[in-house]
């Protein structure tokens, strides 16, 4: 566990208060009461570290780490790319951003940086070395926070300047070799848009090229290499006289940078988390959104990630922005415990007085220092994560059941003209993950590179793109005895979304031939029996027919459909593949998952029936090392039967046959 126990603290913005050394003082007085034991540091500092061009100030920056360190308090230290300073961009007005629309962006906001520039390239390496030399073996810092939000700049995340151009068609020659290659696989010669040079070649543009997918498709992979080769740049730099490990704060299902590319240059996986709580009564889309975002992030590396911004009240950006109610706080914190964190930080740790975020939530407010609920609720949570370090320690969840959620599928899926304009990747994962989550099944998201050893469930929505060799190794996993489910839409494009011809890719394992795909308006309602309901048959559906062999378990009910397969099962080798020909509600895939669930030998660590608004997860150590951790995200007292006897892990209290947990409620139990 990095720093020895779970990291409880927030992002720290001194350089705002250099002119207010008796605030710095007080800081460092109230984090001791909050029980913050970990600051993040420096992330927007780059005017303050480097006032003018070549003439470093990082004297301030050693006072207070050095400060913190007689606190024990410990730093995660940022570099500064972030946020560029007023000189740079003045001097070198080539190191921003160019727009989709040719423009380039002046100076202002943040991350608005070209990750190509050989000048933004210099000055970052240039004042990242100079930090890791004067900072990074400093006892109290731990780890290297590189940037922040990578290709978060309120617009596109990429650069289309004539560097970035010159480098997207290099990296083109690159993957195709030759001309001919490309225009076969961009399948070109639709509107006579064959390339006869390289030079010909330019990113989607509003007033050049936008219609064709497989070049979108290589710029959004390009943008994310780039990105990466910068990130990559960075780490060079502050290892050049640091071994700390470094990482970068990923953020909520961000469609701009493919996280999967970017984890194996990283040590430790860390994002901000932001759930829109108290949206509606209903807590349970937001809780459903903010797990599947906690398992993407502990799912890339397979091991325990860091929550490296969270709001302890509210944020300030939204159309409206509620605080967290009574218990909200320490339940959504300990929910990303419970998926696999090892730390709840927060952005910020003391409000701003001006600018952006100045209304932004924070530990320490405009007004009333420590005298206020939210710096209550943050102190009482920091007494709790103290008590569960030792607890939780070496401990990461290993669930048996995923989910394909792949950045490349996500692009290629909905740049696509049909067969709706509206299809949604992220909502229909979620639509599929939330049945899984209602019933206490940890899950991991994988993207369609990764390896399916060591599970016995996995489910595919949407699975629009099959990447090369994806389809062989889905066959084997199902041959070995998986259980495998996916859906309509499924296995159409290959990965330069090239539609596939005859037969579907895993037409032997799922055992169905697709036939054609309908997008009916409202007007035209349709429905299927599954068990012994029935359920409406969603806005996508299916016309597919059953090989020989395949048991069609529900058919369309009307229209001129009636009678042709919906669900169907199919056996391959020791396992079973079944496929959903329509899109369907919530009510349906609730019982299609838990009787799957069933069918593959997964039940969650309470062996119980789940009251809605309640998840169970599970982390797991070695030597037998098994932490269960049961949330209710409903604003009332919830008891349900539980399978065996548990005690509760921080006070000792004994639990046979019921449960019992409060509003907004997180209970961590051990098995007897």
């Amino acid at each position: 566990m990095l720093g020895g126990h779970i990291l409880h603290g927030g992002d720290y913005n001194p350089d705002q208060w250099l002119d207010h050394p008796e605030v710095l003082e007080e800081d460092v007085r109230l984090m001791k009461e909050a029980n913050v034991n970990c600051v993040s540091l420096g992330i927007f500092a780059w005017a303050a570290l480097e006032p003018e061009e070549g003439k470093y100030d990082f004297d301030w920056m050693e006072r207070i780490i050095d400060r913190l360190a007689e606190e024990e308090i410990q730093v995660v230290l940022a570099t500064p790319s972030g946020a560029m300073p007023h000189w740079l961009t003045q001097k070198y007005p080539e190191a921003m951003q160019v727009q989709a629309d040719g423009k380039r962006n002046l100076p202002g906001k943040r991350h608005n940086f070209c990750y190509t520039s050989p000048v933004m390239r210099k000055k970052i390496h240039a004042i990242d070395s100079a930090l890791s030399e004067r900072f990074g073996r400093k006892k109290n810092v731990i780890l290297w926070h590189l940037s922040n939000e990578l290709g978060g700049n309120f617009a596109d995340s990429s650069c289309h300047c004539e560097l970035c151009q010159e480098a997207f068609r290099d990296w083109l020659k690159e993957k195709y070799g030759t001309l001919d290659n490309l225009n076969r696989a961009y399948w070109s010669s639709f509107w006579s848009h064959t390339y006869s040079d390289w030079s010909q070649l330019h990113s989607p543009a509003p007033h050049g090229e936008t219609t064709m997918t497989a070049l979108t498709l290589d710029w959004k992979r390009f943008v994310t290499h780039q990105m990466s080769e910068f990130t990559r740049e960075e780490i060079a730099a502050v290892r050049e006289h640091s071994d700390l490990p470094v990482t970068t704060n990923f953020m909520y299902f961000f469609k701009g940078l493919d996280y999967g590319k970017m984890r194996d240059d990283l040590d430790i996986i860390s994002w901000d988390n932001y759930p829109f709580w108290h949206k509606t009564k209903d807590e349970v889309p937001a809780a459903v959104k903010a797990a599947a975002n906690h398992n993407i992030m502990r799912s890339l590396k397979k091991q325990p990630f860091l929550l490296m911004e969270s709001t302890p009240s509210s944020v300030s950006w939204r159309e409206f922005n509620p605080v967290k109610r009574p218990g909200m706080h320490m339940l959504s914190s300990m929910q990303a415990v419970a998926h696999g964190s090892d730390s709840v930080q927060y952005f910020q740790w003391r409000k701003g007085r001006g600018a952006f975020e100045q209304f932004h939530g924070a530990v320490v407010g405009h007004k009333n220092g420590s005298n206020t609920r939210t710096f209550r609720q943050v102190t009482e949570l920091g007494e709790r994560l103290n008590r569960l370090s030792g607890l939780i320690d070496g401990t990461v969840n290993r669930p048996k059941a995923a989910v394909i959620f792949d950045w490349e599928n996500w692009w290629a899926l909905e740049d696509a003209s049909g067969p709706r304009q509206d299809i949604s990747y992220i909502d229909c994962i979620l639509e599929h993950y939330q049945a899984m989550w209602e019933a206490g099944i940890d899950t991991d998201f994988i993207n369609m590179d990764d390896s399916l050893e060591g599970y016995s469930f996995v489910t595919a929505p949407l699975n629009y793109m099959y990447k090369p060799g994806y389809a062989e190794k889905v066959r084997k996993f199902v041959e070995d005895g998986g259980i495998f489910a996916t859906t309509y839409f499924s296995g159409i494009a290959d990965d330069t979304d090239l539609c596939f011809t005859g037969h579907h890719p895993l037409a032997d394992v799922l055992g169905i031939e697709q036939e054609e795909i309908d997008a009916p308006s409202e007007e035209f309602p349709n429905s299927f029996c599954y068990g012994d309901k029935t359920y409406a048959a969603g806005n996508l559906r299916e016309l597919i027919h059953a090989a020989e062999g395949t048991e069609v378990v529900s058919v369309y009910e009307e229209d001129y459909v009636k009678g042709e397969p919906v669900v169907t099962a199919h056996s391959f080798g020791k396992g079973k593949a079944w496929y959903l020909a329509a899109a369907s509600g919530e009510d349906f895939l609730r019982v299609f998952y838990k009787d799957r669930l069933r069918e593959a030998g997964l039940e969650n660590a309470l062996g119980a029936e789940l009251p809605y608004g309640v998840t169970v997860t599970e982390r797991v150590g070695d030597g037998g090392k098994e932490i269960v951790f049961v949330m209710n995200f409903r604003d009332e007292t919830v008891k349900f039967p539980a399978a065996g006897s548990w005690t509760d892990a921080e006070s000792g209290q004994k639990y046979g046959g019921t449960l019992e947990i409060g509003p907004f409620g997180c209970i961590v139990l051990k098995r007897d």
